[in-house]
């Protein structure tokens, strides 16, 4: 008895002196905590207090009885999309043009970082590290305009270019289904690849040179250099990353995609973030709880992937976010 009164003594002697290293500490660093005070406000504004919207995706909302007077009605919403033609088409879509990213614009940074951390001359790589990460600061609608400029069919580089060619009309390859895809893809990687390299170029610049110095004596080349020491030294931060991104995956760009979508191009650009809208917004439907219901889904499958890709990361490399 005497035992367990004086552990449970101590453990409040340890808490209270834990409460009064971090009032010191807070009174010690005050500029720093107020400085916290904002990006927390856009937080718990911006993405706490709405999930109390998400009681929408389990009701039959009507906007005279607001959300809460709403009535319930359980998985109905879930079971209406998951029977809609639409759900096998805008999954397989969002699926295909995600996975297919993540597959190409995931690893063209760290082969580009390795590259360009090869090139002796230092100059030259600031010159080509500035050269490339200029058009992420392109704004999606400009991007998405500068495509469909190019690849026109009729007054763009790409139709000019093959009529010059060939002496015919280029075929349509913004009003093709199964071109939409690629367009999407290889345009995201001419924008973001220099900016995602950023933090891999950061990474290498933290390697030890004496590692390098040792390899050149023991005569690596320069490819086996980039294989076991560079290499090794972003595989932590490559990790993480790829954690992310597939926690992401979900999420294709809404905005780009709907920009480049048209009639011809729908049966492959239609995915679940522009279905939302449409349901929701656009087409006059109105259907909010749907919607609702929809993006709910769609958050669930990123967090599952998420929680996933992490524990198969922490048992295989031992790296992981959390």
């Amino acid at each position: 008895m005497k035992t367990c009164a004086v552990t449970a003594v101590d453990k409040k002697r340890r808490k209270a002196a834990q409460r009064d290293l971090l009032k010191k500490q807070i009174k010690a660093r005050w500029q720093i905590y107020l400085l916290l005070l904002l990006p927390l406000a856009y937080i718990l504004i911006f993405a706490y207090i709405p999930m109390g919207g998400l009681v929408m995706a389990f009701k039959d909302y009507d906007m005279t009885k607001g959300i809460w007077g709403s009535d319930f009605v359980g998985l109905a919403n879930f079971q209406k999309f998951f029977s809609s033609y639409k759900f096998t088409q805008v999954l397989k879509n969002t699926l295909t043009v995600s996975v297919y990213s993540l597959l190409i614009t995931f690893p063209v940074p760290i082969i580009f970082a390795l590259i360009l951390n090869s090139f002796p001359g230092k100059r030259f790589n600031k010159v080509v590290q500035t050269t490339t990460y200029i058009p992420y600061f392109i704004s999606t609608v400009v991007m998405v305009g500068l495509v469909m400029q190019v690849l026109n069919y009729r007054t763009g580089i790409y139709g000019a270019l093959y009529s010059l060619f060939t002496g015919k009309v280029a075929p349509d390859i913004l009003g093709k289904a199964s071109s939409f895809k690629h367009v999407y893809v290889w345009s995201s990687v001419w924008q973001t690849t220099g900016y995602s390299a950023i933090i891999y170029i950061a990474a290498l610049a933290n390697v030890d040179p004496s590692l390098h110095e040792a390899a050149k004596i023991d005569g690596a080349s320069r490819f086996q250099r980039v294989r076991y020491v560079d290499w090794p030294s972003i595989m932590p931060t490559a990790t993480i990353m790829l954690i992310l991104a597939a926690g992401n995956i979900m999420n294709v760009g809404f905005e780009k995609v709907l920009l480049l979508q048209n009639d011809l191009n729908i049966a492959s650009s239609e995915v679940i973030s522009t279905y939302v809208y449409k349901v929701g917004l656009a087409r006059g439907i109105g259907d909010f709880s749907l919607s609702t219901a929809i993006g709910m889904f769609n958050s669930v499958i990123n967090f599952v992937l998420l929680v996933s890709v992490n524990w198969l990361s922490k048992r295989l490399s031992g790296n992981g976010i959390f």
